[in-house]
């Protein structure tokens, strides 16, 4: 009796172990929690690195949206980069329109006087007793001859008056390389002017915008050696866009 109750326990503990295993093999193969648990974490951890795909729907978006947004800023950088470069052509093409081909334009104009222009002096034979003033302009801008020369014969203390008669009907205006002209009435023809003297030196000073104010250097042309004849008769003329315009003053 006692050896059959031994038999009995030891085929009930066979017998429970097979119903265990019976339960855990449920078709899906036999599981175990733990390796699961970290093959998951494993998983999720590499995706976040991004060198897997994310597990989750919601990580992929996010991925999605950074790479549109990174798209987008990079368009936007061209698009801006562009612009800039158009804006700075057009405003070279702008400058360049402006040269010194338009007169018009105040920046291509400037007074004319003894720094910018070529003075000479030089009596002539006809008519008696005059003189030609010529201004040749040898800068690269546009310049103006306002109103008339300023004369000074050696240290003389008067100023010969302009002859209103020969007053232009537009400012005289010289390009680079042209000439502006003006006479000089150096002494009366009939001998009625007084004070006649000879002068070595000749001053002549430039007008600017309003009369008699200061245009700028003034010029000291040469005269020949014997020098220039004049008396209380001297006088000028405006500045002169042709010479034709004071033939026979």
């Amino acid at each position: 009796m006692r050896t059959r109750r031994t038999s009995l326990l030891a085929v009930t503990g066979v017998a429970l172990a097979a119903l265990a295993l019976t339960a855990c093999d449920d078709g899906a193969g036999t599981k175990d929690e733990g390796a699961s648990q970290t093959s998951s974490t494993a998983a999720t951890t590499t995706g976040d690195k991004g060198t897997t795909t994310p597990a989750s729907g919601a990580t992929a978006h996010s991925a999605s949206s950074s790479g549109s947004s990174g798209s987008t800023k990079g368009s936007s950088t061209s698009s801006g980069s562009g612009t800039s470069g158009s804006s700075g052509s057009s405003g070279k093409s702008s400058s360049s329109s402006g040269g010194s081909s338009d007169p018009s334009d105040p920046e291509n104009r400037v007074l004319c006087n003894g720094s910018t222009t070529k003075v000479t002096a030089q009596p002539v034979s006809r008519p008696l007793n005059h003189m030609l003033i010529t201004v040749k302009n040898t800068g690269s801008k546009y310049c103006d001859l306002t109103y008339y020369p300023v004369l000074r014969f050696d240290e003389m203390q008067w100023v010969p008056q302009a002859d209103e008669s020969t007053h232009p009907q537009a400012v005289t205006t010289l390009a680079p390389g042209q000439s502006g002209y003006a006479g000089v009435l150096l002494s009366s023809a009939d001998g009625s002017g007084q004070g006649g003297m000879t002068g070595h030196k000749l001053t002549v000073g430039f007008q600017g915008k309003a009369p008699n104010s200061s245009g700028g250097a003034a010029a000291t042309p040469a005269l020949p050696a014997k020098g220039v004849y004049y008396d209380s008769a001297l006088k000028v003329t405006y500045w002169q866009q042709s010479q034709d315009d004071i033939t026979g003053w």
